[in-house]
């Protein structure tokens, strides 16, 4: 069967219908364009609500709602639509006030069909990128979604309620929480939600990732030669940012230098680059992360106290994921479905013994070790069930606590062991009685007998 090739529509708007039929002429024989035709302003808004095209090329001079009132009402109606305005000599400036109410160009007749075709290809090529762009905007939107965010225990919620208040306001965020509960997502949801600043850049800087040095220069750029090394100018994260959002995370690491120069940021809004003399002006929100309990390092001069009050306008405490174990189902089982679609598996649930583990450790590393736990987990797993022998060590371990401190006899142990020694060997000869007993050197009734024992799954041959 043949591919479908998308035709962008292109509607040419003229109240002389000879010049219609002209421009149509021209453009079909690109044979990569469906044309659509109108005479007036109102029956080009009827055709744009009903057939949205790609682009419109738009006379200027029409009797009734002439080409400026039409180019307002099609950029309202939808900003995307490229629009190439067409006007005779005497309307030129016209024509020029046009591209200030959003036209993309415009063409003097009579125009030559070469710069026609220029004209449209390229108005057609940034209407693309334009619906490429909203497209992953809001893309990025979904994934960032604070629905998206795992949590449906109490506590999380409690977050989700509070920064919904402020996703459209300027003030800064600290987020303060262990490693590994999600602070950098939380600070992208956030962003993405901005009515103002989603279609903006957010930019992410880890404040503990680079030495002192360089650090400064990161954030706010550097002039040609302002130290060793500096070969041309740079620009800092802090401009790069520019009408969006800065994440500064672990900002608890940050030398009293740096942070004399983020809080002149937060109160003047401008800055200097490092050997520069400039003042840069920015628009930028900042939201803040750290692991630190940062009133404790006012307390011994670590942390500057003006700066937290100005990071902390809006302040947020991510639980972390012992104190929200209820949460740990769904996101284990979001953790698998990621990863079996990244490995090429096909697990389809955790056993109830595993679960019982994932839900009694806990978790030093929050989310990020449960995650690297279930990764691991989905690889290992022999079956289309996780068993708690795909755990790690360490959550085992909890497992194993628990039954060596309510039986601590040697005879628990050595039960325990042979129990653990024989899940594993039927496992790996998948199930099988006589290779099982070859594996592991005793006869098969006994295998038989010790496998019904421990309830574990055979097969008879």
């Amino acid at each position: 069967m043949e591919d479908i090739v998308y035709k962008p529509v292109i509607l040419i708007v003229d109240d002389d219908k000879n010049i219609c039929k002209m421009i149509e002429a021209s453009l079909h024989k690109e044979k990569k364009y469906e044309i659509q035709t109108a005479q007036n302003g109102e029956s080009c808004m009827k055709m744009i609500r009903e057939d949205k095209p790609d682009m419109v090329l738009l006379d200027i001079q029409m009797p009734g709602m002439d080409g400026l009132e039409t180019l307002q009402q099609i950029k309202e109606e939808d900003p995307r639509i490229q629009v190439v305005m067409m006007t005779a000599h005497g309307t030129i400036e016209r024509a020029v006030n046009s591209m200030k109410l959003g036209a993309y160009d415009f063409l003097t007749k009579p125009f030559a069909r070469d710069r026609m075709l220029v004209t449209v290809n390229n108005a057609l090529l940034n209407s693309s990128l334009r619906r490429e762009v909203d497209e992953l905007r809001t893309e990025l939107k979904g994934k960032y979604s604070f629905g998206n965010i795992i949590g449906q225990s109490g506590v999380m919620q409690d977050v989700f309620k509070s920064l919904s208040k402020v996703v459209d306001s300027n003030v800064t965020v600290l987020i303060q929480g262990e490693s590994g509960t999600g602070k950098e997502l939380i600070a992208r949801a956030t962003h993405f939600h901005s009515k103002t600043r989603a279609d903006k850049p957010f930019v992410a800087v880890n404040c503990s990732a680079l030495p002192e040095s360089l650090l400064e220069s990161e954030l706010f750029g550097h002039e040609k030669g302002s130290f060793t090394g500096a070969a041309g100018k740079r620009i800092g994260k802090f401009e790069q940012a520019d009408g969006g959002t800065i994440f500064l995370d672990e900002i608890g690491l940050m030398s009293p230098a740096t942070q004399a120069k983020i809080l002149r940021i937060l109160q003047e809004r401008e800055f200097e680059r490092v050997g520069g003399n400039e003042l840069i002006k920015v628009n930028v929100r900042v939201i803040s992360a750290t692991n630190k309990d940062l009133e404790e390092e006012m307390k011994h001069g670590g942390f500057r106290e003006d700066l937290y009050y100005r990071l902390s306008v809006f302040p947020i405490k991510l639980p972390p994921l012992r104190e929200r174990k209820e949460d740990i189902p769904l996101l284990t089982a979001h953790f698998i479905k990621k990863y079996n679609e990244q490995e090429n598996k096909s697990v389809k649930d955790i056993n109830p013994d595993a679960m019982e583990l994932l839900q009694n450790y806990n978790w030093p590393g929050n989310v990020r070790e449960l995650e690297n736990a279930v990764e691991r987990a989905v690889v290992l797993a022999a079956d289309d069930e996780i068993t708690s022998r795909d755990l790690p060590p360490a959550v085992r371990s909890i497992g194993e606590k628990q039954i060596y401190e309510a039986d601590n006899t040697l005879a628990s142990w050595i039960e325990k062991l042979e129990e653990d020694a024989l899940r594993q060997a039927l496992l790996e000869c998948e199930g099988n009685i006589s290779k099982t007993a070859k594996k592991l050197g005793i006869g098969r009734a006994t295998i038989y007998r010790k496998a019904k024992k421990y309830g574990l799954t055979m097969v008879n041959n």
